[in-house]
């Protein structure tokens, strides 16, 4: 059988939607079928067991992906058992077994599609490493996806030559099922690489039907919702993150080779700090104490550095009780660092070597060009080139027509760009939130987004916990980096004179140099860390979920987030 058609009886899935297709409602009286449906699974699992076989299967040994087992095929022991059968059948005998040369591997993997011919079934498995013909003839699907798999494997069972029970088995199968089966390498007459089954086992019998015509994944909603399934179904989505996951192995090399030691700090806390964020609340029972949930493990690293640590990172899971968007998750992965003697200079060799280490590895692995030119969306974001350096403060009147300083034209420049010039309660903003908001709406979006581009020098009141500049302290030794449109993270000259650093807690406490909604604490322990003496230092903080999004060209952080956060469905 051809991959990709669909013959008339046969079962198969029907893949999730584009992320753009708009969400369908089933029709009523597939609702009613879904019990049906899952009782006569049901029965065919009950079938199975009376057979004398467990429908959950054990574990098994042996066993190789089916990419692996495609590239085993061997033309010319295929050749010759065929040219041995066709002497049998002539001669009027059975052929001889000892013949046949062809190699046998045992496989797992869930059916996609099952053809029942009576003596003869069917089947295509589906593993990690495959996908679905359609996939391979989608122009939407990036080359990189389908470079690193093969078409599903065809599987056939026939009744006189697997193993008792193994056709009865097979009988009882849907889709959606996990299976094991062994056999020797052969191809049919169309030419498709198949597994002639010898032997055929349940590894796990799925109870609730797979997505097809009008249930399971055909909005992006179900996908992020049922990423269970979503994975099985997408490859896409299994490649991604693959991915993500080869990326994480990835910037944990690039640290340790630069001398930077992994470690971890408190997810509990019992002050939130390091950021400017909502924290979330939890209490625990044994201390009878509130905590939060860690918004950046920054503070506790720097405690590192007073303790002698030269270089220290983690890649940190954070927590921030905000809103919900394509760049925000409440929940999101970091990489923070921190390194003695250092500074933002420092860090800003550090991370453009990372990214583009990054960028290089998608490429060399997934992608034909020998440049670092990767997709995101519309666009095409060169990593090889040095990354831009543009000044806030240049950013800033390049793009408004007046400089930072000049809070006069902030406030009439305010209600064109939607920025609030008064709080809800009628009082009036600190002059730095509005040039700050400014920046974000005005002049953000003229940074180049196809160059990965470093802003410096931000005004000191948006940077408590930075080192202002030596010549202008109105303005410190921070820049964050832009690409694709997207902030990816700042860096710092972190502060480390603890009577000034005492002071920037009693601003921000006070509501200066901070928005009405940022929660403030005073964390004197932090302060008495910096009594003691932390060596001058650059930090740095990356998010790596962003850094995902634009390397995998991802839409949205959920795209790559296994289980990203999801409003409760609807009863």
């Amino acid at each position: 059988m051809t991959i990709g058609r669909e013959p008339a009886g046969v079962a198969h899935y029907h893949g999730p939607m584009s992320e753009d297709t708009p969400s369908q409602a089933p029709p009523a009286e597939d609702q009613h079928d879904a019990h049906r449906l899952e009782q006569q699974r049901r029965e065919k699992r009950d079938a199975i067991a009376d057979l004398g076989v467990d429908p959950y299967g054990s574990a098994t040994s042996d066993l190789i992906y089916l990419n692996d087992a495609r590239d085993k095929y061997a033309k010319k022991a295929d050749d010759a058992w065929n040219a041995e059968t066709a002497r049998a059948k002539e001669a009027g005998e059975d052929p001889n077994r000892d013949a046949d040369q062809r190699p046998r591997v045992k496989v797992a993997g869930r059916i996609v599609l099952k053809r029942d011919g009576g003596k003869l079934i069917w089947l295509q498995l589906r593993d990690h490493t495959t996908g679905p013909a359609s996939l391979f003839e989608d122009p939407e699907i990036p080359t990189a996806v389908k470079r690193k798999l093969d078409p599903d494997l065809q599987i056939a069972i026939s009744k006189k030559d697997v193993e008792a029970p193994g056709f009865e088995i097979a009988q009882q199968f849907d889709l959606g099922d996990t299976v094991i089966v062994e056999g020797p390498l052969m191809k049919t007459r169309k030419g498709e690489t198949t597994i002639w089954a010898s032997a055929v086992e349940i590894a796990s019998k799925s109870i609730t039907p797979p997505p097809e015509k009008w249930s399971g994944l055909t909005d992006i909603d179900q996908r992020y919702r049922r990423r269970y399934v979503d994975l099985h179904t997408n490859p896409r989505t299994m490649w991604t993150m693959r991915m993500r996951s080869r990326l994480m192995s990835l910037i944990r090399t690039h640290m340790e080779a630069r001398g930077y030691l992994e470690v971890d700090t408190p997810v509990l806390q019992a002050q939130a700090g390091g950021a400017a964020a909502k924290p979330f609340v939890t209490h625990m029972n044994a201390l009878h104490m509130d905590l939060f949930m860690r918004i950046a493990p920054e503070l506790y690293l720097k405690r590192l550095l007073v303790g002698g640590m030269p270089r220290v990172y983690e890649v940190s899971r954070n927590f921030r009780n905000e809103g919900l968007s394509p760049r925000h998750n409440p929940e999101f992965t970091s990489m923070e660092a921190y390194e003695a003697f250092g500074d933002y200079n420092t860090m800003m060799e550090l991370a453009e070597g990372l990214v583009r280490a990054c960028a290089a590895y998608v490429c060399d692995e997934y992608h034909d060009a020998g440049d670092l030119v990767l997709p995101f969306g519309d666009l095409n974001i060169d990593y090889a080139d040095n990354f831009m350096q543009i000044t806030f403060r240049d950013l800033f009147k390049n793009a408004l027509g007046f400089d930072v300083d000049d809070h006069d034209s902030a406030m009439k420049a305010a209600p064109k760009h939607k920025v609030r010039t008064h709080t809800e309660e009628g009082a009036e903003r600190a002059p730095i939130l509005i040039i700050n908001d400014l920046f974000e709406e005005a002049a953000e979006p003229t940074i180049d987004p196809q160059r990965p581009t470093f802003v410096t020098d931000y005004p000191s009141a948006l940077s408590p916990l930075t080192k202002p500049k030596a010549d202008d302290p109105a303005y410190c030794e921070r820049w964050d980096l832009f690409i694709g449109n997207m902030e990816i993270g700042p860096a710092y000259t972190e502060l480390n004179d603890p009577d000034v650093q005492a002071a920037k807690f009693r601003e921000q406490l006070a509501g200066q140099g901070a928005d009405e909604e940022t929660f403030r604490n005073f964390d004197d322990d932090f302060v008495h860390a910096l009594k003691v003496g932390m060596p001058p230092a650059g930090g740095i903080g990356l998010g790596l979920d962003r850094i995902c999004m634009l390397l995998l060209n991802a839409k949205s952080i959920r795209d790559v987030i296994l289980f990203p956060m999801m409003r409760p469905e609807a009863d």
